[in-house]
């Protein structure tokens, strides 16, 4: 089991003291074998894990990658690459484990090369990834020098996956937690820098994400916001009428001049938009690690710019901002 001490510590350290009194008690209420059919196999995959030690880690590489091929005799690699095909599909990453390459459904190194240049430097930083999914970028985070990383997602399966790459590592001071922004404690104010990336589209209400993650900043704080937008002019945006590339929980895809109109209005500053990418097939695809539909399925046989649907292809914007 992990161990949360150091967590709460910090936590503690940074007076978010409200949180440290409900996180016990959420983790619990999360973790209960209940909550989802197949948590205890799961569990019981992680457990099954050989006590491996090894000196190499790397993290700030494309794949994170802990340990070598040479580390592990061929009999155990196998079981090893067995146990983590048991916790598929694996969609952020990849992972180098021991020689074993995970070969996400996102590259998901491709958008941390997009912003990496462009944010404060995570030195002795606190930091939360919101909608985190295994942690990859957690991970990269951490590499980059934060202090600790706390990751939340709500999806068990997400959660067991970092579990499991963290076991492999070994300690460290990175979390990712089963839960939602939602349950955060308002107005909690104890980051230094708070990303939100590929979660805001998919919000029913893109202003109350907007205030939720400006409530965990400290004053000064940076938001590193990373979201699906359309081409158009201030006030324009995408609300599809049902799917969205094959995605039934797609709410508002604003024009980039919405978007940076939506932060002046939750009360950010000094908003920078540093990127705006279409999202490629190559970037995000079916593999042999997550073999289902992918964003290629998605797109319409006759024009590659258009959705399934006929609406306009995924293209995301990376947009960095202050809290007041």
């Amino acid at each position: 089991m992990i161990d949360y001490q150091p967590l709460y510590n910090t936590l503690l350290d940074a007076k978010a003291d409200a949180w440290v009194q409900l996180l016990p008690q959420q983790l619990n209420s999360a973790f209960e074998s209940t909550r989802h059919g197949n948590l205890e196999e799961w569990t019981a995959v992680i457990e099954r894990l050989p006590n491996l030690t090894t000196t190499h880690r790397l993290l700030d590489t494309d794949a994170v990658q802990i340990g070598r091929p040479d580390d592990l005799p061929d009999a155990v690699r196998m079981e090893l690459k067995h146990q983590l095909k048991a916790l598929q599909p694996w969609r952020k990453g990849p992972y180098d484990l021991f020689g074993i390459n995970i070969n996400t459904e996102w590259r998901s190194d491709w958008k941390w090369d997009r912003l990496k240049n462009h944010i404060t430097p995570l030195n002795h930083r606190l930091v939360l990834d919101v909608g985190c999914g295994n942690g990859y970028h957690c991970w990269r985070m951490l590499g980059a020098g934060a202090k600790m990383v706390v990751g939340i997602d709500p999806l068990l399966l997400n959660v067991m996956q970092f579990q499991l790459i963290r076991k492999l590592y070994g300690a460290a001071p990175v979390y990712v937690l089963p839960l939602g922004i939602e349950e955060l404690p308002v107005g909690l104010k104890a980051f230094d820098t708070v990303f939100s990336m590929g979660v805001l589209y998919h919000r029913r209400s893109p202003i109350d994400h907007l205030m939720e993650l400006r409530g965990c900043l400290q004053p000064g704080g940076e938001l590193v916001l990373e979201t699906l937008v359309i081409d158009g002019l201030l006030g324009e945006a995408l609300l599809p009428e049902g799917r969205y590339a094959s995605m039934r929980n797609v709410w508002f895809l604003p024009s980039c001049d919405t978007l940076i109109s939506w932060l002046k209005r939750c009360g950010y500053k000094n908003i920078r938009l540093i990127d705006v990418t279409p999202t490629s097939i190559e970037e995000q695809r079916s593999t042999e690690w997550m073999p289902f539909h992918s964003l290629k399925d998605s797109l319409s046989a006759e024009n590659p710019q258009l959705t399934c649907e006929g609406l306009p292809a995924p293209k995301r914007a990376i947009i960095i901002a202050n809290n007041a």
